[in-house]
Formats: C-alpha cells, sequence, structure tokens
C-alpha cells in the first residue's frame, strides 16, 4: 500500500471540469475504471473511491507491473492529485525492494533517452522505460512534464 503525489492539473483529460458532489465523484469513477478497462489492464475485484481530487484505489492484480500502471493511469489523469494504493498482487509472498519500479515526474525537456541516461546510465536503454509504460505510452516522443512514468530496475 502506498500513497502516490501526482501533478493535478497535468494527464489526460478522462473527466470535465467543474465542482464536485457526491454523485459526479460517482462519475469520475467509472470514467476511471473505463480508463483502466480500455488499456486491458486486469484488476480483479476492483474498487475506485473519489473524493475530489483524491482516488483510493482496492482490488488484485496478477503482477507488480500490473498494478503500479494502474496507479498510473489513476494518477496521471488530470485533476488527480493523489491515489491511495490497496491494490494486492495476486500468489506474491513478499515483493523484494529492487523488483519494485521507480517513478519518475517527466520535466521539460525530458526524454526516455534521458531518462534512461539518468537511471541506467544509458540513453540507449530508453525502450525498456517506453515497454514499461505500454499500452499507455503509445510512442517513445509522446511523454509530457508533470507525467508520471514506471521506470523498472534492468534485468541482466
Amino acid at each position: 500500500m502506498g500513497i502516490f503525489s501526482f501533478i493535478k492539473n497535468a494527464g489526460a483529460k478522462v473527466f470535465g471540469i467543474g465542482k464536485t458532489t457526491e454523485e459526479e465523484n460517482a462519475e469520475k469513477s467509472e470514467q476511471l475504471r473505463n480508463a483502466i478497462t480500455a488499456l486491458d489492464l486486469q484488476v480483479t475485484d476492483l474498487s475506485i473511491e473519489v473524493n475530489d481530487d483524491v482516488v483510493k484505489l482496492w482490488g488484485e492484480t496478477a503482477d507488480l507491473a500490473t498494478k503500479e500502471k494502474v496507479v498510473l493511469v489513476v494518477g496521471n489523469t488530470n485533476g488527480i492529485s493523489s491515489v491511495e494504493d490497496n491494490i494486492t498482487v495476486a500468489e506474491v509472498e513478499e515483493i523484494e525492494e529492487e523488483a519494485m519500479a521507480q517513478f519518475h515526474t517527466v520535466e521539460k525537456g525530458d526524454t526516455l533517452g534521458k531518462i534512461a541516461k539518468e537511471y541506467y546510465g544509458n540513453a540507449m536503454k530508453y525502450p525498456v522505460i517506453f515497454e514499461a509504460n505500454k499500452p499507455m505510452l503509445t510512442h517513445p516522443d509522446k511523454i509530457y512534464p508533470g507525467q508520471v512514468l514506471r521506470i523498472p530496475p534492468l534485468v541482466d
């Protein structure tokens, strides 16, 4: 479990702008569920609670990568400032910290190559980051400031 912070006004525009009511929060929850489903990210018993710009997630994924992607899909949504992750990973006794991806917030001037150089010491490792962020990323050049990306550990 963890709480992840995001830049509220950066990201995909999944829902409209306006005051938040209980009904609007329920609608946002459904729109987030649709965004997760559209990317074919499998979460068993997915539950989403939206309270204005804060989202709480519950459910179970088959692997850690899917769990991290779900958090990023929700957090990289315009209007969301934080995500409380209560998603569990099926059949995993203990997740080693080395196996967990790091998160990187894209800054102006960043490229996947520049980010790969920072994390891996080699700009040519950018496809590792691109693949780790599919299906949210559709092209290596389509990243934007404020977007949060998964940076997985390099596997030898």
